[in-house]
């Protein structure tokens, strides 16, 4: 029976069950050879029908997107090629490469003080330094993925900012941290067994 109505007799007859029953109770027999859609037309005119549940059939999604679409402009003629950016290495491949080493580099550095028994200043800056650097890549990755320069480039340039100055205000205050205090392996150790 549901493959016959359209869409919007459906979710009103879901929404108004008692109407429906109403105009089913009180068909008579000459009304029971007309198809269901043409019984139930009068009951539910266009007009009556909310316009937010007009979109679709038990459509749950507005049709308002986040960001609005690109404008849409076409660069030379369609038998143009595509430009290719010229090579970059530290860009590209020397960047990941550089990515993965200060993550592995993470590892040892944070068991080693803790498997050795010593707590050394020198791999406990190390693993400061590292930790920060390794904060702002990833964190500057978010920034490139989901702030594009073409769609928001004020967002992306103040974000791109605000990380630079966190990033340098994690630098100072884990230097003086290291410095002024007993360091970061030495303070999680303390937390360990308190």
């Amino acid at each position: 029976m549901a493959s016959i109505m359209r869409p919007s007799l459906l979710r009103q007859a879901v929404q108004k069950p008692a109407a429906t029953q109403r105009l089913l109770s009180t068909a008579t027999s000459s009304t029971i050879n007309r198809p269901l859609v043409q019984q139930l037309r009068p009951a539910f005119q266009r007009s009556a029908i909310p316009k937010s549940t007009r979109i679709a059939a038990f459509h749950a999604t507005q049709r308002n997107q986040i960001l609005p679409p690109l404008p849409q402009k076409v660069l030379g003629t369609a038998n143009d090629p595509v430009p290719v950016p010229d090579p970059d290495y530290s860009h590209g491949s020397y960047h990941w490469s550089f990515e993965r080493i200060v993550s592995a580099g993470l590892i040892p550095l944070t068991i080693a003080p803790f498997a050795a028994g010593s707590l050394n200043p020198v791999t406990d800056s190390i693993l400061c330094a590292l930790l920060v650097l390794h904060s702002h890549i990833g964190f500057e990755s978010c920034i490139v993925d989901y702030f594009p320069t073409k769609r928001v480039p004020l967002v992306r340039k103040a974000a791109m900012w605000a990380l630079r100055i966190g990033t340098v205000t994690l630098g100072v205050a884990l230097y003086s941290f290291e410095t002024n205090d007993v360091g970061i392996t030495a303070a999680v150790a303390q937390l360990w067994h308190a």
